[in-house]
């Protein structure tokens, strides 16, 4: 470490609210870069920090009992305080309000994460859960494993993982979604069609296209008053930025919530950065702001902001990853890498309605995203040539014997 940074991290304090993924590895990543000055790391439930992935996979079934990071936290001096929320921050005074009391900082970095958004009507009844935290996970395990019947309301992410756990576990399982189709916040009408049958070939039931009119004891009844029979009903159906602790603070949020941060992961006040699923960046690979709330997200971002705190913005590069998360749902691996909001053209690999498949989407010829179906060499290849630019060959490209990094015209120089 250099005479530079001792003076410059020396003697300074950086608090970091939220110990998941992102706070846990902003902590770590300071360490690595040289700071040297105290690290508080603030964490507002009672567990040790872990890992989220798990939770839905593992935890739910029982088969492992947590999924604790493999921090120390005492060997690399991170003050760890569990059990403490953020309430507030008065900025110019570099206070953070907590319900364990004020917390002075030099340096101040916001990772709470994202709240799971409720089901109208649903607070307080003892048999709604969600499925984000730790207890969640332990509170819905026995049901698991007495083979209810189960409704999951939202047909997303983790609509799906969730349900496969359930099925696993032997519940009758019933998946409602409002939309026409699952994902279909996140994925195209003629990809999500190919994914419809998974609900049925694991032996869940998915109702597309109705809404939740009332939750009662014993069932759902459906907006056409359909009525389900329903043990415990999960919810899922988004999250939304755990960012209202900062109201008056100062700090700019954008029209989702998140917190407004640059492309080096600042936010509109000195000395506060914000990381994770709390936060969103502008990208200019993609031209636009993005909202990530996956794990590999949670991962990176730390890192520019550690590099940022201890080096400084002129040596400290831009965040502007290409976002990637996957999901192991009804026996298959899908991952995915990149945007696709602005794409102009979409190339299949593969046969969609088999076990293994692959899109492309294309912006000018130039790859922009994919999605692959227990393809992950495809995934590896193809977030490599999404970070360089790669312009597709589509006559190689729809060839899925053909390896995707073969299947390149020419690197694109970004717009």
């Amino acid at each position: 470490m250099s005479e530079q940074t001792k003076t410059a991290s020396g003697g300074r304090t950086v608090v970091i609210v939220g110990a998941g993924m992102a706070g846990v590895q902003t902590a770590v990543a300071l360490r690595e870069q040289g700071w040297d000055g105290t690290i508080r790391l603030l964490g507002a439930e009672p567990h040790e920090p872990y890992d989220r992935p798990p939770l839905s996979k593992a935890v739910l079934l029982g088969k492992a009992e947590g999924s604790a990071f493999a921090v120390d936290f005492g060997s690399l001096a991170i003050d760890l305080r569990l059990g403490v929320e953020a309430t507030g921050l008065r900025a110019d005074e570099h206070l953070l309000e907590t319900t364990g009391g004020p917390l002075p900082y030099d340096v101040l970095v916001i990772a709470t994460g994202a709240d799971p958004v409720s089901l109208p009507g649903s607070a307080g009844l003892p048999d709604v859960h969600v499925l984000r935290t730790l207890d969640d996970a332990e509170r819905l395990r026995p049901v698991l494993a007495g083979q209810h019947d189960v409704v999951a309301v939202g047909a997303g992410w983790i609509g799906a993982e969730f349900a496969t756990a359930a099925r696993e576990a032997g519940c009758r399982v019933t998946v409602v979604e409002a939309a026409d189709r699952p994902l279909a916040g996140a994925m195209p009408a003629e990809v999500a069609a190919h994914m419809t049958d998974w609900y049925a070939q694991a032996g869940a039931r998915l109702l597309t296209g109705t809404g939740v009119a009332a939750v009662e004891p014993g069932a759902v009844v459906l907006a056409d008053g359909t009525r389900l029979p329903a043990d415990a009903v999960v919810v899922g159906i988004g999250a939304r930025p755990a960012t209202g602790w900062l109201a008056g603070s100062g700090v700019a949020l954008a029209k989702d919530g998140s917190v407004a941060t640059d492309d080096r992961l600042r936010t509109s006040l000195p000395d506060v950065y914000a990381v994770g699923d709390c936060s969103s960046f502008p990208s200019a690979r993609y031209g636009e702001r993005l909202l990530v709330h996956h794990w590999d997200n949670a991962l990176q971002g730390p890192r520019t902001v550690a590099e940022n705190i201890v080096h400084g913005p002129d040596e400290a590069p831009v965040y502007d990853p290409v976002p990637y998360f996957w999901s192991e749902q009804f026996g298959r691996f899908v991952q995915y890498a990149g945007h696709h909001a602005a794409a102009d053209e979409m190339v299949w690999r593969g046969d969609p309605d088999g076990a293994a498949w692959t899109v492309c989407w294309l912006r000018s010829g130039v790859l922009v995203a994919l999605l692959a179906v227990g393809r992950p060499r495809d995934l590896a290849q193809g977030r490599r040539l999404i970070e360089q630019g790669a312009v597709l060959d589509r006559e190689k490209a729809v060839d899925a014997s053909v390896p995707l990094k073969t299947a390149v015209l020419a690197a694109a120089t970004a717009e």
